[in-house]
């Protein structure tokens, strides 16, 4: 195995075995609700396990963090199509003038 192997490993394992831990001893289900303005009566409430939740905030932190990287990175996306229109441009071009020299090359002699 390779030293790159074994680090993620030796890092890997006991993460899965802390998240492992920390499911088992949250298992009590909690009330999660929706409604900040009535305590005593909420409108919108629902019970999961603490466990869920947890997994479910750093889920839904995940996709906010790829969605707004997506965006950041929308100028370099634009940058490499512009980039490939003007190299696609560039190379047409240079085979336009390839084939007109290639055809004033076989071009028969003027008449003198």
């Amino acid at each position: 195995m390779t030293a790159r192997r074994i680090i993620n490993w030796a890092i890997g394992v006991p993460i899965v075995v802390i998240v492992i831990a920390f499911c088992v001893a949250n298992r009590q289900w909690i009330e999660v609700s929706f409604d900040p303005f009535s305590k005593a009566a909420p409108f919108a409430t629902m019970f999961i396990p603490l466990w869920a939740l947890f997994f479910a905030g750093i889920f839904f932190g995940l996709i906010a963090g790829w969605i707004a990287c997506w965006f950041a990175q929308g100028k370099w996306r634009r940058a490499a199509r512009q980039a490939r229109a003007d190299l696609q441009g560039a190379q047409d071009e240079a085979q336009r003038f390839k084939r007109e020299h290639q055809d004033l090359l076989n071009a028969p002699p003027p008449p003198s």
